[in-house]
């Protein structure tokens, strides 16, 4: 009798597993939750499929999620990471985290935005700027370039967010590999010795600047234009426009090696890949770069192809990121 019953509920406890495995996604996202989770509440309303999210926080920026999906490599929990920034993917994938997905409808979306391998996708993208106080910059003064920074005139008057974290850190890392590390360590030290202040977030920098507590900051283009939609006395440069060029961060969405809804989170994937969510990402008020040419924007809002980016390889930095760790930790004192 005992293996009756052990033969009766199996199947019925296999079925009811796949049922719910079959219902929803479980999605990581580094974007700012305010962005994030309406487009997650409109895929599911849409699909009928119920998402579990969970958030990062400002100050750990993709970092935390990463790590959390590298304890979780054996047992996946996870089925999508929508990373706010362009190199966690890559450094998950460098880790045998993700898997390879080729989305059909991201044909469209320019080559050096995708992994050749498929194992992260870039969409609707932000930039590294310099936001400045124009009650305290005239036009004339303002900088247009990030070496401009380490002039005497800007002593204890520039924030930038923690560079162990975020789009900092992917920052610093792009900057290593564009100037090579002898040169980027010799900017950074100059930063440092013109009394720059590392602060907690670039949501930091942009109060910060808003507030007229520092003079300029570098930071994201969502941060900026918040404090220009809030009506702060500030401006936006995307800095080195004629040199190196501005560092472009795309987010990415990349699908978890073994998850546990491979084929929901493929349809995630696809949805966050669609030119809906690129132009409404555009509108709303991180005010998002599309990777498409071809999505209605506001006037305010640059086409990516109007931007000298930097020439970086995702992956590169990626790699480039681990390698200075060390460097930056010694280098913001923390």
């Amino acid at each position: 009798m005992r293996y009756v019953i052990i033969i009766l509920f199996f199947p019925l406890l296999w079925f009811s597993k796949n049922c719910i495995a079959g219902t929803e996604v479980v999605v990581y996202s580094s974007e700012d939750k305010i962005f994030s989770e309406p487009i997650l509440q409109a895929f599911e309303e849409k699909t009928g499929i119920k998402v579990r999210a969970i958030f990062d926080t400002e100050e750990t920026k993709s970092t935390g999620l990463m790590n959390r999906l590298l304890a979780e490599k054996e047992n996946p929990q996870a089925d999508v990471f929508w990373s706010g920034d362009p190199i966690r993917p890559a450094l998950l994938k460098i880790k045998g985290v993700t898997a390879s997905y080729v989305s059909p409808v991201a044909s469209e979306i320019p080559k050096e935005y995708k992994d050749e391998e498929g194992h992260w996708t870039g969409f609707s993208a932000r930039a590294r700027v310099i936001l400045y106080n124009t009650d305290l910059v005239s036009t004339s003064e303002k900088p247009t370039s990030l070496f401009e920074l380490i002039d005497p005139k800007w002593k204890n008057q520039v924030a930038i967010a923690n560079p162990l974290f975020g789009t900092s850190a992917i920052h610093m890392a792009a900057l290593f590999i564009v100037l090579g590390d002898g040169e980027a360590k010799k900017f950074l030290n100059d930063l440092k010795l013109n009394g720059v202040k590392i602060v907690s977030s670039n949501g930091e920098v942009k109060r910060l600047v808003s507030r007229g507590e520092v003079k300029a900051g570098i930071t994201d283009t969502d941060d900026a234009n918040v404090a220009i939609r809030d009506n702060y006395p500030v401006k936006i440069v995307f800095p080195d426009n004629d040199g190196i060029g501005t560092l472009i961060m795309p987010n990415m969405v990349c699908l978890i090696k073994d998850s546990p809804n491979q084929e929901n989170g493929r349809k995630l994937i696809d949805y966050l890949l669609g030119s809906e969510v690129e132009k409404r990402l555009a509108w709303e008020m991180c005010a998002q770069m599309p990777l498409r040419y071809d999505i209605k924007k506001p006037a305010h809002v640059l086409s990516i192809n109007a931007i000298n980016g930097m020439k970086i390889d995702y992956n590169t930095v990626a790699k480039k990121l681990e390698e200075i760790n060390g460097f930056l930790k010694d280098w913001t004192g923390f």
